[in-house]
């Protein structure tokens, strides 16, 4: 009698931090058995390399097909190059944008005048040094949150992450993306993000500080 064997396979979701950001601000995201969540980490970039070269390095990490792709800020422009590359069962950017057009106006300034080749990329590793003059306890809480997740404090890494973001030049959205965004977000402003799912009083760390209204909805935004 042959017999029939059923596995369970669950949905492989691979997740991206943002700039210099570490998987650990996925620390709170809890999904269902069925899900299995794999973060990423950056890469330090090559010399010269673009956003293109940079996706097809990351995929090395992404050991399975049709995955599902989940990138916060600057991890989601870099979500979007790789879906362009392999298929995915559901794209989705948290607290990003879409195209250059959504970009802040000051954004799109600094790339006219190419201020990213003199951005302050030394403030993240500044951050430890910070703490002996945190004479709060509020303060020192902060500093050891910012410890905590911004983990990435190469200066090649920073003046290439700022360059790559500033100068996307994607025109179009991505079909069948979906954008999740705060109306409350000072990097991405909400007013310049069309079609996008809005949370109210998100900010650009609503993944942390947001992380219950993500575990309630997250699966039945991957699954639809």
């Amino acid at each position: 009698m042959l017999k029939t064997y059923i596995h369970n396979v669950k949905i492989p979701v691979y997740v991206m931090p943002g700039m210099a950001a570490s998987p650990e601000i996925f620390g709170s995201l809890s999904l269902p058995e069925r899900f299995e969540l794999y973060p990423l980490r950056w890469k330090i970039p090559e010399n010269g390399e673009n956003l293109v070269n940079y996706a097809k390095r990351m995929l090395a990490d992404v050991h399975h097909d049709n995955p599902v792709l989940i990138g916060v800020s600057f991890g989601g422009i870099i979500v979007q190059e790789m879906a362009k590359i392999i298929s995915v069962r559901k794209l989705i950017i948290i607290s990003s944008v879409k195209t250059k057009f959504e970009l802040p106006r000051r954004m799109r300034l600094s790339r006219n005048l190419g201020l990213y080749n003199i951005a302050p990329v030394n403030l993240v590793k500044s951050i430890k040094k910070w703490s002996k003059y945190a004479f709060t306890d509020k303060l020192e809480h902060r500093i050891a949150l910012y410890e905590k997740y911004l983990s990435v404090d190469d200066p090649h890494y920073l003046k290439w992450a700022i360059k790559q973001m500033l100068c996307w030049d994607q025109k179009e959205a991505l079909a069948g993306i979906v954008h999740i965004h705060g109306d409350a977000d000072p990097v991405f402003p909400h007013k310049y993000i069309n079609d996008c799912v809005t949370i109210s009083g998100g900010t650009h760390i609503m993944i942390i500080i947001k992380c219950k209204w993500f575990n309630e909805n997250l699966p039945e935004i991957i699954e639809n």
